[in-house]
């Protein structure tokens, strides 16, 4: 509750005192804790019995009543996931309580545990004798130990906006949106207002082999609704699959939230939490010991909670209640609660039959926030081989049946597994009747347009998009301000035939620049032809700047937020290509393709195309033409990323990915001026170093075989901007470096906190350390030289050769500053001498992450 609804509160309660008959003034006060971590517990709903006064505690925990009724004693305390409580005040005075909550629907015993304060020991402890058993065990009754395992999953997702008042409606322009009041629900755990804003449902069932292990997935219903719909929807699934991942309590990392907790049943739990042993109770029939954990360091990556463990030889664990500590170093979530629910077959097997994971989302402390909830269920547990062994032979791990987003309000009704509530099934009429108001429809199109970088050109199933707006207008040293306008068919003009194009001019050269392709694919497409998987072959002719020695991975060449430079980028020449183009990719991560390109590269002042002829003569040349078929093949199995319509944003690399790349041309052959060979291999890993955060390392290598002009040599990749740029260096200039063979490296370490969390004062901050150390080691053969070898280009000014020492960089930096920005200081360690460098400096990015 905000501090101005207290003030309300106040005054209310004193005008009715006002009115009434006079008597001593009885205030309530206090916090409420967790009885077994001391955390404190926000949104404990407290009701003073008997009347219809109460509030609930703050984000602190803490709360402050007066009451108003003279009859009153009682005051009952109750939060979901903890036993209601009753307390008694004395009328006429203060009454101070530091009220400790216990886990509901159990008969325990109140232990109270303060693991700040307490001499914890883990030597000669019970507990964590007892915990060391339950890990041992943790694989013997895994229902992946058979043959063949399915089930029946349904699963749920919900957001809602937190503590939405009924009044805030009737508020300036929220007028025009009164009839949302309409929708407002109550939240099962805090018991406070809620506007649900999305929802989504999945019905599937799952299947697993163990010999060869095999995992697939068909989906037989997918039911989405929400104010999300502007995103791209099956990259949002995506992205909150990753956020959202299966819990499995029983490995030693749990993926959450795209970091990686701390299992209780890890094998280095005992170093990692201090364990508990606080009652025995029944459990389902079963007799269980509640064994109560924390964290030793309540700001890492770990759970506070509880275990139900049988008191039997088999140590089988019946239920599981996990919450985030308070001061866990984890942006925007204000709270989070996992429960658990497991089945024992007659056989020992155990079935998770409920998976409960609800989530307090606030963007800052004082902000009502978001309220999600994903709540998975299983049913229909079977160890036989499936009627149909054909499906472990399918390429996709996630089949989706054909009618399976057409599937009817009575089908859902008949298979969900649990009814939904009214005012959750209500969101997709609520957005159209806000879509009827025009504030509200052109705001959600102008994010749509913010998000997707396109402005539609229809209202509803657009056949063209305009865009990418974020290149409209850019600039660099060569063209001055450059603009452009572009844009793209999508699937609802042809589901497999796609065309796009734009046209740009620049101030400066006066250049007009251009490019259009046309793209068929061999699969229908839902929107835009980029969508996983691509099968397909593209055309494209364009004319355009290359800017040498900058690549630009993740972005746009002309992206404007890039325009500002640290250094002139004037190594620009202009290029000519034309190319066609076969790509396939397949559900296992494997992906190739062949591209047959023509391009004709132009000189320019800044870069002249020089030749030295005999008796110190020069010739210079416009330009130089090259054939060439370029073939690769990568494998990146499992990788995920968020869809746009022309880049991969990666969401993880927790597996490798390797990518192999030949380019190969003969003099001669449709005009080629040379005979060109450039092999380049790659491979990319994400190591999690459990509660000292994770690793990137990238490592590269390339070589050129043939005698070949300086544009055509192995060219670094440097980042002229400012900002942080993932696989480029920051401190080189562009092509300052040429090789004709060469490797890398880039180690980046991110800590996420697992110094500063330990440095008292400096915790509350909640900043990320990160460390990064990159280089180079490259050679250029001397028939790739101009100085011992003739026919060659000349290099330009500030190009330069390296010697047998690498090129490094070293970079400190701080993430999750005011929760969305990264600072780096940056250090050149070598080559020191060369002229009109930079040895140091700041690079910034805004960068969101929990």
């Amino acid at each position: 509750m905000q501090t101005k609804h207290y003030i309300l509160f106040f005054l209310i309660i004193l005008i009715g005192n006002m009115t009434t008959q006079s008597y001593a003034q009885t205030v309530i006060q206090g916090t409420v804790k967790d009885s077994i971590t001391g955390e404190l517990l926000p949104y404990v709903s407290l009701l003073i019995k008997g009347t219809t006064q109460g509030t609930v505690t703050n984000d602190d925990g803490k709360f402050h009543l007066s009451v108003s009724s003279p009859n009153a004693q009682t005051i009952s305390v109750s939060y979901l996931g903890y036993k209601e409580k009753q307390v008694t005040f004395i009328q006429g005075k203060s009454n101070t309580f530091n009220i400790l909550l216990i886990p509901s629907s159990y008969q325990l015993s109140e232990v109270v545990i303060k693991p700040k304060k307490e001499k914890y020991k883990k030597k000669g402890n019970p507990a964590v004798e007892f915990i060391q058993n339950v890990i041992a065990h943790r694989e013997q009754n895994d229902p992946h130990n058979h043959d063949y395992y399915t089930n029946e999953r349904y699963e749920k997702m919900t957001f809602a906006l937190n503590d939405y008042e009924k009044k805030e409606a009737q508020k300036g322009l929220a007028k025009k949106f009164n009839f949302i009041t309409d929708y407002v629900d109550t939240s099962e755990i805090s018991g406070l207002p809620i506007l649900n804003v999305s929802i989504k449902e999945t019905l599937a069932s799952e299947y697993y082999r163990k010999t060869p292990k095999t995992a697939k997935t068909i989906v037989h219903g997918i039911k989405r609704a929400g104010v999300d719909e502007i995103f791209a929807q099956d990259g949002v699934q995506i992205f909150l699959n990753e956020v959202f991942q299966d819990i499995d309590l029983f490995q030693n990392d749990i993926p959450l939230l795209l970091n990686r907790f701390i299992s209780p049943l890890s094998t280095i739990g005992p170093n990692y939490y201090k364990y508990y042993l606080l009652d025995t109770l029944v459990v389902e029939g079963e007799k269980c010991v509640d064994l109560g954990f924390a964290p030793f360091n309540s700001e890492s990556f770990g759970f506070t909670g509880h275990l139900f463990v049988t008191l039997d030889s088999t140590y089988f664990v019946k239920r599981a209640k996990l919450n985030v500590p308070k001061d866990i170093n984890l942006n925007f979530v204000n709270g989070m609660s996992i429960e658990q629910d497991f089945e024992r077959t007659p056989d020992g097997t155990r079935l998770l039959n409920k998976d409960d994971i609800i989530v307090e989302f606030k963007i800052t402390p004082k902000s009502k926030g978001l309220h999600a909830r994903r709540t998975i269920t299983y049913k229909n547990h079977s160890f036989t081989p499936p009627e149909d062994l054909s499906i472990f032979n399918q390429e996709e791990k996630v089949v989706e049946d054909n009618n399976a987003r057409a599937r009817t309000n009575e089908y859902w009704t008949e298979h969900r597994h649990t009814p939904i509530k009214e005012k959750e099934n209500a969101v997709e009429a609520m957005l159209e009747r806000l879509r009827d108001v025009p504030v509200y429809y052109y705001t959600e199109k102008l994010v749509m347009i913010l998000v997707s970088g396109y402005v539609p050109t229809a209202k509803v199933a657009s056949k063209i998009d305009i865009g990418p707006m974020n290149t409209s207008i850019s600039a660099n040293n060569v063209e001055g301000a450059r603009l452009r306008i572009g844009g793209t068919t999508t699937a609802y003009l042809n589901k497999r035939l796609f065309a796009d194009g734009y046209i740009a001019y620049g101030t400066k050269d006066e250049k007009l620049k251009y490019a259009a392709g046309i793209e068929y694919s061999f699969k229908d497409k839902k929107e835009h032809p980029n969508e996983f998987t691509i099968h397909s072959l593209r055309a494209e002719y364009s004319y355009d700047i290359n800017q040498l020695g900058q690549h630009y991975l993740y972005t746009n060449m002309d992206n404007m937020f890039l325009s500002l430079k640290r250094k002139s980028d004037d190594r620009v020449t202009y290029i000519r290509k034309a190319s066609l183009a076969y790509k396939r990719e397949h559900y296992t991560g494997l992906s190739y393709g062949a591209t047959l390109r023509y391009q004709t590269e132009y000189a320019t002042s800044y870069v002249p195309f020089i030749e030295k002829i005999g008796d110190g003569n020069i010739q210079y040349y416009k330009d130089y033409n090259l054939s060439e078929a370029e073939l690769f093949i990568r494998y990146a199995p499992n990788e995920k990323y968020y869809q746009t319509r022309h880049h991969r944003i990666p969401i993880t690399f927790d597996a490798p990915i390797f990518t192999l790349t030949h380019r190969v041309a003969k003099k001669g052959f449709l005009g080629s001026d040379y005979n060109y060979n450039f092999t380049e291999f790659g491979v990319q890993k994400r190591f999690w170093l459990s509660a000292f955060g994770y690793t990137d390392i990238i490592l590269r290598a390339g070589k050129v075989w043939d005698k070949v002009p300086f544009l055509l040599l192995a060219i670094p990749n440097a980042n002229l901007s400012y900002t942080i740029q993932y696989e480029s260096y920051s401190l080189m200039n562009a092509m300052e470096f040429l090789n004709d063979q060469y490797a890398s490296w880039d180690i980046t370490y991110y800590m996420n906190g697992a110094l500063f969390n330990r440095i008292p004062g400096l915790q509350k901050l909640k900043w990320r350390e990160v460390f990064n150390f990159k280089g180079l080691i490259g050679d250029l053969s001397k028939k790739n030289n101009p100085a011992y070898s003739d026919g060659l280009f000349e290099f330009p000014v500030g190009s330069y050769t390296m010697s047998r020492k690498p090129y490094m960089e070293v970079s400190a930096g701080v993430e999750n500053i005011f929760k969305f920005l990264a600072i780096n200081y940056v250090w050149r360690l070598s080559y020191l001498e060369n002229p009109d460098i930079n040895k140091s400096g700041i690079r910034i990015a805004l960068h969101f992450t929990f």
